[in-house]
């Protein structure tokens, strides 16, 4: 199922060279910011979500403006992003039990960022590892999914929660959450979903799916 510990390294290392900035994609300035920005970018690519997160932020500039904001004002700000109804009722609620259950901070633990409306364990992981600098965490979006089964880093589920346990059991946690931006990072410029670069891929050494002869 899983790797052995010297692929693993071999693999993060590479992906470090191969992107050594791994950021996140998502542009924010405030840690709320990035909270909702992640739940806009359900079903939606970033690039849209960069594209709105500006003219919205400057509508309402602070927590307790987003917290007070006519639901309806924030659908339209952030039509283009899809199921704009529930994104919208979700960061205005998500504003207003961040004001009143936590202080206007957002919350360091898993338990507390999926009591709000609208966040799940992808968000939750992914503000754990970028806002508070938690070890261990792993964002399993589609590229993490795709590109870690294909490294055979994990057994191949597509299930989420799956993907998540699989990883932390054979990456070093301090690498994790970085190794996750990465895979973003390589799953759009190389191993696409529909046509993936294997020719051009450097982690063809350590890929069954590439060496496979499957890309």
């Amino acid at each position: 199922m899983g790797k052995k510990k010297p692929n693993v390294n071999a693999i993060v290392e590479e992906l470090k060279a191969l992107y050594p900035d791994s950021i996140c994609s998502l542009n924010y300035e405030k840690d709320y910011e990035l909270l909702f920005a992640v739940r806009l970018s359900a079903q939606c690519t970033d690039e849209r979500v960069n594209k709105v997160t500006p003219a919205l932020f400057e509508r309402f500039p602070t927590l307790e403006s987003l917290a007070e904001a006519d639901i309806a004002e924030v659908e339209q700000y952030i039509h283009s992003t899809g199921f704009f109804r529930a994104k919208a009722r979700d960061i205005v609620l998500s504003a207003q039990m961040l004001l009143s259950e936590y202080g206007g901070k957002v919350p360091g633990t898993m338990e507390e960022l999926l009591r709000l409306p609208g966040v799940g364990r992808k968000t939750a992981n992914l503000v754990l590892g970028d806002v508070h600098g938690v070890p261990g965490v792993v964002v399993a979006d589609t590229h993490c999914i795709r590109i870690s089964g294909r490294l055979g880093l994990t057994d191949g589920t597509k299930d989420p929660l799956k993907v998540e346990r699989q990883l932390r059991a054979v990456l070093p946690p301090e690498e994790s959450n970085d190794f996750c931006h990465r895979l973003v990072l390589h799953g759009r410029a190389v191993c696409m979903a529909r046509k993936p670069d294997c020719a051009g891929c450097t982690l063809r050494p350590w890929c069954a799916f590439g060496s496979g002869g499957q890309g």
